[in-house]
């Protein structure tokens, strides 16, 4: 999960993103924030984040983050 901290504070300095939680609903992050996420995501954890994982609970914060990867990798 310390990637995962490492890439939102790269987007978002200022935050701490260990125990940040609803960063897209309290709109800590936008949606360019969160296309480059998904980007450095899959680059990251060579994952692919398809549309069925497009919805604010998998990214409000980095804890949802690690478990949507998590799943990701299992598939």
């Amino acid at each position: 999960m310390e990637k995962v901290v490492e890439i939102l504070s790269s987007l978002k300095s200022g935050v701490d993103f260990n125990t940040a939680e609803s960063i897209v609903t309290d709109k800590v992050i936008d949606s360019i924030d969160i296309a480059s996420l998904i980007s450095m995501i899959e680059e990251e954890f060579d994952v692919e984040i398809g549309m069925e994982y497009m919805e604010n609970e998998n990214f409000d914060s980095a804890a949802a983050i690690w478990e949507m990867i998590q799943e990701l990798k299992e598939e």
